[in-house]
């Protein structure tokens, strides 16, 4: 099918570019031009709408099987293509977990139908507690190559070790959330000024720092790819930065909600603020800009996580730690774009991600079109999620999707 797209201010890494008339073809996005003759077999007016290729989520979770009643995979469907996303990497921490051929063939049966692409990271070790390696060769003959434990990080340096000179047979990444376990235990929320006056404890920058740090020593003497889910300090953004100018072979990104909120938002004693890893302190959120801005970070996500009424509406530190965030990503955008700018903001969500999932870049097969100043209400009619955890609902956001196109399909908002 191809589309024209009137009066459409197209985002690249160059920048917003003037509004005008393109052809998409789900292989190519180019200019019109008066000599140009093409069959168009639909026309949008996107007078006022900006676009960019399609964006890409690398972590995100469903909570089937197991948990359907959190998000199911049918949810998680209409969520990731309504909030603009053509691509998605969904998390194995499900009950059971991803972790064998016939777990991976449930997934890949259920998410075949969705008009977002689904690539499915499965569980590096069995039920995703570190110890006992999954069949990774197994796996990867199905088609996984993106592994990790999602939710729980590969802490024992000796199976992280294994693991990556195992994934360089086939040219697999590693997916590691990173963070010394001891060192967070019992931990509520960032350790600092604020754990401190209100009595919490504290789970301190140190846990992610010294994962970080021992997990690049390995990765320089084993080789291979690795991938640093939703960094959060300035440590480990400094020493993922020093190991990018060594040659290693890193990436990394941060969850879009980081930049946002603080540990002070904790003060209210709202559960929908307990994340992981926790809200940080200013200093490490200037160190996060910083890091996105230089390159360092390489993508946002929206890290999603779905928790049940139940799992929020309790003690604080009984209370399970997560947030939805697809719906709001692009409001979240919204607010930081006069800090960032547009074009850095959509790397992150489309060239950055590509790379680190191995893609070629040269071509476009999907698009996202939306508009930066509509307003809307968020509350629990409007929610897709079959989950409500997020501090903004009940709000006004700006910013709504209209289209995704991904390869010869359309999909009206």
């Amino acid at each position: 099918m191809t589309i024209l797209l009137k009066s459409l201010s197209f985002i690249d890494s160059k920048g917003i570019h003037k509004p005008d008339d393109y052809i998409f073809d789900g292989e190519s996005l180019i200019k019109t031009a008066p000599n140009l003759s093409v069959k168009i077999d639909q026309t949008l007016d996107c007078t006022g709408l900006f676009g960019s290729a399609g964006w890409v989520d690398l972590r995100c979770m469903a909570c089937e099987p197991g948990e359907e009643y959190k998000e199911s995979l049918d949810s998680l469907g209409d969520l990731l293509q309504a909030s603009g996303f053509s691509k998605a990497v969904l998390m194995p921490n499900t009950h059971p977990a991803i972790q064998n051929k016939s777990d991976l063939q449930f997934l890949k049966n259920k998410t075949y139908g969705w008009f977002t692409e689904a690539v499915i990271q499965t569980s590096i070790t069995k039920e995703n507690k570190g110890e006992d390696f999954t069949d990774i060769l197994d796996l990867n003959a199905q088609g996984a190559f993106v592994f990790g434990d999602g939710l729980h990080p590969l802490s024992n340096p000796d199976r992280l070790a294994k693991v990556l000179q195992y994934l360089q047979k086939f040219d697999g990444i590693l997916f590691d959330h990173s963070y010394e376990p001891l060192l967070a235990l019992f931990g509520q929320m960032h350790e600092g000024l604020i754990s401190t006056r209100i009595g919490m404890k504290g789970i301190p920058s140190l846990a992610e720092e010294i994962a970080v740090k021992k997990n690049l020593d390995i990765l320089k003497y084993t080789g291979g790819r690795m991938h640093f889910q939703t960094i959060s300090t300035k440590g480990a953004v400094e020493a993922i930065r020093l190991a990018k100018g060594e040659g290693l072979d890193v990436t990394c990104d941060t969850s879009i909600y980081h930049l946002l909120f603080s540990d002070e938002d904790l003060l209210t004693f709202d559960a929908n603020f307990k994340v992981m890893p926790p809200f940080r302190d200013k200093e490490n959120i200037t160190a996060l800009v910083a890091g996105l801005k230089d390159g360092t970070i390489d993508a946002l996500v929206s890290n999603h996580q779905p928790q049940d009424f139940d799992a929020k509406h309790m003690e604080f530190d009984l209370a399970q730690p997560g947030m939805i965030g697809l719906q709001t990503f692009l409001p979240a955008m919204i607010k930081l774009s006069d800090e960032f700018g547009w074009e850095l903001l959509i790397s992150k969500i489309t060239d950055g991600p590509r790379r680190v999932l191995g893609e070629d870049l040269s071509s476009i097969n999907s698009l996202t079109i939306f508009d930066p100043s509509e307003d809307w209400h968020y509350n629990h009619k409007s929610n897709l999620s079959l989950s409500s955890n997020h501090p903004w609902m009940d709000s006004t956001l700006q910013g709504k999707v209209k289209f995704v196109i991904k390869k010869n399909k359309l999909n009206k908002l």
